[in-house]
């Protein structure tokens, strides 16, 4: 089923950007602070020093002299994800994995170690987060739980919940599509499915355009579809969010196939697609879930 007109009577308390920013990024996150969100390296040292859960840091690479030595720490392992510290938007984002055979695999394509080096070598130069220098990590990969390939079986999706002073006032699932490209991003054809908080369920699917209640990809409904470990999401949320000096987070969370939850990021400027897929607005919500509390 497909719902084409978002229902003008939801709109109320949608916040735009001018307004976001005025009522909640600049009264609650010093930006002294944003780095810490920003900079997922920094992310990552809070993370692990508060043992929240979350990928395993194999190592970081900040010169170009170093790439040799430390690609030699973790090219033992089967799976690894290469991040830019200061990336967006799922940016120079690379999952290698390691085929029986021994050989480096990039999504379908084989990748030679040379490659993998330029690659490092363009993050560590600044090319995805348009600086003259970054730092690349190299973390543990995630493995998707049952839960995702039951919605779509392709990519790596995952879960924003919207903080506001540790309590959660919204949320959604991320999903990759077939044009998407595996990426979970809204902006890059993925497509944004509702969460209601209180039932730990899944609501109505948007795709920039239109509300389906199933995935472009796949018929089977997903509305009213129970979140595994919801519950754990939640509470990882709120710990999270006190681990942090920013009042206005958005916390991205995947649920790993053997470990359960983990934190994947945290943003500074979560974006405002979120209202869009919840068909309701920013506003609305902290009301509402701030009188809950």
């Amino acid at each position: 089923m497909i719902q084409k007109i978002f229902n003008i009577k939801n709109t109320a308390g949608v916040m735009g950007l001018n307004r976001r920013n005025l009522e909640l990024i600049y009264p609650h996150n010093k930006r002294a602070n944003y780095s810490l969100a920003d900079d997922k390296v920094k992310t990552k040292e809070i993370l692990h020093q508060n043992h929240i859960a979350c990928a395993e840091t194999y190592t970081v690479i900040t010169k170009v002299s170093e790439i040799k030595k430390k690609w030699a720490l973790c090219k033992s392992k089967n799976a690894m994800a290469v991040k830019p510290a200061n990336g967006c938007g799922g940016g120079g984002i690379k999952i290698l994995k390691k085929t029986n055979e021994g050989e480096w695999k990039s999504g379908e394509k084989v990748i030679s170690e040379a490659q993998i080096f330029q690659h490092i070598t363009s993050i560590v130069s600044g090319l995805f987060s348009m600086n003259s220098s970054d730092s690349c990590l190299i973390e543990e990969c995630i493995v998707p739980h049952p839960f995702f390939a039951e919605i779509y079986d392709k990519g790596v999706p995952d879960f924003r919940v919207i903080t506001l002073k540790g309590q959660p006032i919204m949320g959604m699932l991320r999903m990759p599509t077939s044009k998407s490209g595996g990426k979970a991003n809204l902006h890059q054809k993925g497509v944004g499915i509702g969460v209601d908080l209180e039932k730990g369920t899944l609501t109505q699917v948007y795709d920039g355009k239109q509300y389906m209640d199933h995935h472009p990809d796949n018929p089977n409904k997903v509305n009213g579809k129970p979140i595994p470990y919801w519950d754990e999401m939640i509470t990882l949320s709120i710990k999270t969010a006190k681990a942090f000096p920013l009042d206005y987070l958005g916390i991205d969370l995947v649920i790993d196939a053997v470990k359960g939850p983990q934190i994947m990021e945290v943003n500074v400027r979560p974006g405002l697609g979120i209202q869009l897929v919840n068909q309701c607005g920013l506003q609305k919500a902290i009301k509402e879930r701030c009188e809950m509390v």
